[in-house]
């Protein structure tokens, strides 16, 4: 399985700090935006990971994350030079994908809830088709949103509906096998002119081959697109931090966990950030773990 975070646009709606930064870089509590699409990635058991932004903003995750490999990861970078619609990252990313099942998430997409990783390993293995992650709300008419079956199959998908059939939105998080590459290529750009993602999963829908997993209650999604829902998800995730002494989205407690990075190397990381709270966390996390094996 091959990841891809899609981390472009210009982040209007979060002008003027966009002007000179990638949306996908502003803080979310102490560590970047990033960081939260990464871990979820890396939860999955997903190592080799292609980054997509802008050719300007490029510079910016490379020095950022490098190529991967402080974190057991493989990061390479690809430029989307105009926001031509998610589904041209599997258009962009047709050579890293190579004949792989690929998984792809939004860079400015939160997603927090327990044995999450359990859940994303358990969906991501042997995808035949795609499974999506729908989300209750309680305002469906703005969203893309999916009706299921008993067993969890999806059957219709309405974009921003009048009467939604359902609460369940569809989240910036998605698993396709390999047939994804040979779908976007064949889109037409819709009225706005770009390639749309959900003419991707009608595709998979006509087949009878998607699958809409709910997040229910004890998960948080949260879509950080404007200066409301990035203050939100940033007073959520301190909150979380604060009372539970736990970091959300700590990418290199996740490489460590995941068993990417030895206690060592997890420790060498924490050591560089040594004078932020964030760096004193990531070195007591390694000692934690070092001794408890």
């Amino acid at each position: 399985m091959k990841g891809i975070i899609l981390a472009g646009g210009a982040g209007t709606r979060l002008a003027p700090a966009t002007l000179a930064v990638s949306k996908q870089l502003l803080p979310i509590g102490d560590k970047p935006m990033i960081y939260y699409s990464l871990s979820v990635l890396m939860l999955a058991g997903i190592q080799d990971i292609l980054i997509i932004s802008t050719p300007a903003h490029l510079p910016q995750f490379r020095q950022l994350l490098g190529d991967g490999a402080q974190l057991g990861l493989r990061i390479d970078y690809a430029p989307q030079a105009e926001p031509n619609g998610l589904a041209e990252a599997f258009v962009i990313g047709a050579e890293h994908i190579g004949d792989d099942q690929v998984t792809l998430v939004l860079g400015d997409n939160v997603f927090h809830g327990p044995a999450f990783s359990e859940l994303l390993t358990n969906s991501t293995r042997n995808v035949r088709g795609c499974v999506l992650f729908g989300y209750p709300v309680t305002d469906p008419e703005r969203y893309g949103v999916g009706e299921t079956d008993e067993t969890g199959r999806l059957v219709t998908i309405e974009e921003k509906p009048v009467r939604p059939r359902s609460n369940l939105a569809i989240t910036g998080l998605y698993c396709y096998d390999n047939d994804v590459v040979d779908i976007a290529k064949n889109l037409r750009p819709s009225a706005r002119g770009e390639l749309e993602i959900t003419d991707v999963n009608r595709t998979y829908l006509d087949r009878g081959q998607a699958e809409l997993i709910s997040l229910g209650r004890g998960f948080a999604w949260l879509d950080t697109g404007t200066p409301e829902s990035l203050l939100q998800a940033g007073q959520y995730v301190q909150m979380l931090e604060h009372r539970q002494g736990v970091r959300i989205a700590c990418v290199e407690e996740v490489a460590l966990r995941m068993g990417f990075i030895d206690a060592k190397a997890c420790h060498e990381l924490g050591v560089r950030l040594a004078k932020s709270s964030y760096g004193q966390y990531v070195m007591a996390i390694a000692e934690e773990l070092a001794g408890s094996r």
